[in-house]
Formats: structure tokens, sequence, C-alpha cells
């Protein structure tokens, strides 16, 4: 029998619920509640009760296509992977935690032997398992088990809904940790959906002087500036990287491309000032797209591609803890784990309208 520990003592699995309910993804666009074990915990592992899971872009492109790239999904999946929760018991070997203690969940679990984990590049570990990509399940469920490193204590002034967007806050955070970025840098982010979002709160955090958003949605750009963006590009702009240029005598310092479209990749490329820096975070939906390569050794532009983030929970927690974000203002969406597919609808067919949508999978109250 597996046993966990509730300060300082142990007791059996067997005083956790032994059943849970799932949101399970049978086929694409087709989302099932049903009924599942309780996860069993190994000795270095906690078993959260999640609280807020977020739908994020991935998730939508499994439930629409049933793929992403190399990664399919070959067998019912449980989708979700922006999420936090209580801690409901602890493994006998975890020494950070005790039931009862609420905390933001990083979803890659890595090897930590590989020299990409081993040089601190954990992110590139080819072995990690990560909630909701094939063949790993993900949090829209009651109860996941996960192991104790990647868990991270959040106070109690931080909501479980900020929390989880601590995951796609992260990637934000990478992308400017990535570029070396400095306080009183200007920055221009292209596409404002969540990460480009929270890649604007991520700037104001680290002392970005302007901030440039730019989308063909007037509401993403009005919710942008609402995070902190200072310059918004509406889309009657016929060319948003002359524009900015022009607002800025020569371009900015950083780019961020978060819509994974090549106009979007021109535009952000085109808005650095010589010396200028880029990010690359959006997937374009083909493999290859063209690039200015002139322009590029010209300039001497330097170019980061972006894969999730790599120690960025603590940081993140710390910004969203400071009190000077507006992250809960993206949450326009919510719904209980028994309408996941629901919610999966509704970010699915109202991008326009939706900026984040939430899926409680226990009661808040």
């Amino acid at each position: 029998m597996t046993t966990i520990q509730q300060s300082g003592s142990t007791r059996s699995l067997s005083d956790i619920p032994q059943t849970m309910k799932a949101a399970l993804m049978t086929e694409p666009h087709h989302i099932s509640i049903v009924e599942l074990p309780v996860p069993t915990i190994k000795p270095d592992e906690v078993l959260v009760k999640v609280m807020a899971v977020g739908i994020c872009g991935s998730d939508l492109h499994y439930y629409e296509h049933g793929r992403i790239g190399t990664y399919v999904v070959e067998k019912p999946i449980i989708l979700g992977h922006e999420c936090a929760g209580i801690v409901a018991a602890c493994g006998e070997n975890v020494t950070r935690f005790k039931p009862g203690d609420r905390v933001a969940i990083e979803p890659g679990i890595t090897c930590g032997r590989c020299d990409a984990c081993k040089s601190g590049c954990y992110n590139l570990c080819p072995d990690v398992q990560f909630l909701a990509t094939p063949p790993v399940d993900g949090a829209f469920c009651q109860y996941i088990a996960h192991r104790e490193d990647f868990l991270f204590p959040i106070p109690d002034s931080l909501t479980f809904e900020e929390a989880a967007l601590n995951e796609p806050f992260s990637v934000g955070i990478h992308a400017l940790n990535r570029a070396g970025f400095k306080p009183g840098w200007d920055v221009a982010i292209i596409g404002m959906g969540p990460v480009g979002l929270t890649a604007v709160a991520a700037a104001k955090a680290f002392g970005a002087n302007r901030i440039f958003v730019s989308d063909l949605e007037i509401n993403r750009l009005e919710a942008a500036r609402k995070l902190g963006a200072t310059d918004l590009i509406y889309p009657d702009v016929a060319d948003a990287a002359a524009e900015i240029k022009r607002l800025t005598g020569g371009g900015v310092h950083l780019a961020i491309e978060t819509a994974g479209h090549p106009r979007a990749l021109k535009t952000a490329m085109h808005s650095i000032r010589r010396g200028g820096k880029l990010s690359i975070v959006g997937l374009p939906p083909v493999d290859e797209v063209g690039v200015n390569v002139p322009f590029i050794c010209d300039n001497e532009i330097d170019i980061y591609g972006i894969f999730r983030y790599v120690n960025t929970y603590p940081q993140g927690i710390t910004f969203l803890s400071s009190g000077n974000t507006e992250m809960m203002s993206l949450i326009t969406d919510r719904y209980p784990l028994e309408q996941t597919h629901e919610a999966m609808e509704r970010a699915r067919t109202n991008k326009a309208g939706s900026l984040k949508v939430m899926v409680y999978p226990n009661s808040l109250t």
C-alpha cells in the first residue's frame, strides 16, 4: 500500500477519494466526463487537488486536429496544463509540502540527468513528460500526481486562477530572459493571444519603457492596455512595423512574435532597431517561412527561439504576487469540469470575444 505523509505522520491512500471526475477527449471535438481512479503517488510525488485550469492554444489544437506536429493523440487523453491547486497528500520522501498547501504546477517533468537538464536548460530535456502532451494526461480532472520539485508554493493573496496563468506568463518571462532584456528597453509584442497578453505583463514587470502591441482584434489590444501596453497599433494601420519605427525613432530593442503567422513574424522583425533582438514564440502553420537574410545580417539582429520556459516559476509568482499586474482581467469565461466540452467550444469559436477560458475541476467554495 502506498503511504502518504501529513504533518510528520503517515496515512494510507484509502483516506483519499478512490475515484475522481475527469474530462476525457476520446476523439477530436468530443470530450466526455468519466470516473477514473485517483492517481497513486510515488514517494517523491504530491497529490494535488486541481482548482483551476486555463485552456491553452495547444489544448485547442489537440481538440480540433488531434495532433501538433509530431505529437499525435493516439488514445483518449485528458487535456489541460495551465493549472494550480491544493496539496491533498504527500509521498513519503516529500519534504517541501504538506496537505493544505496552495501550489502552482509547472507542467513539465524532466529527467534531471541529461545534458540539457544538467546545463540548466531543462526545457530542452528530450524525455520531458509534459501535462496534456501525448501520451501524458493533463489536468482537466480533480486530482493529479506531480513530482515535488515541479510544484511551487503560492501565497494566500494569489488566486488559483492567477497561479494557473503563471504558465503562459512564464513563456513571456522566458522570451525576455533569453534576449537579455534590460529595464528601460522598448519592446514590441506582435499577437495578443493569451501568451502575447501575458508577455505584455512580463515586459511591464521587467521595467520596459514603451510596450507596443499589435493585433487584428481591438478587444485584445484594449486588454493589453490594462496589462501595461503603452502604444496600441490598431488593425487599420497599413504598416505596423513602419509605425513602430516612426514612433520610436528607429525601432524597438526587442520584438516578441507570439501570433504564429508569417506576416506577424515579418512585422516583428522589421520593427526592431539596428542591433536589436527578436524572440520567436509563435509557431506558424507551416514549418518553413521566408526571412530577409540581408536585413538580419546588415542590422545584426539576434534571433532567439523560445520553447516553453526554464526556471521562471518563482520569478513569475513573485511578479504576480506584487499586485502590479491585472492578470485576472484576462479571464472572460468560467466553466465547471462537467462543462469542459462547452468550455473548449467557447474558446474555439469565440476567439474574438474570449481571452482566457478557465475550467474548475473542484469548486472554489
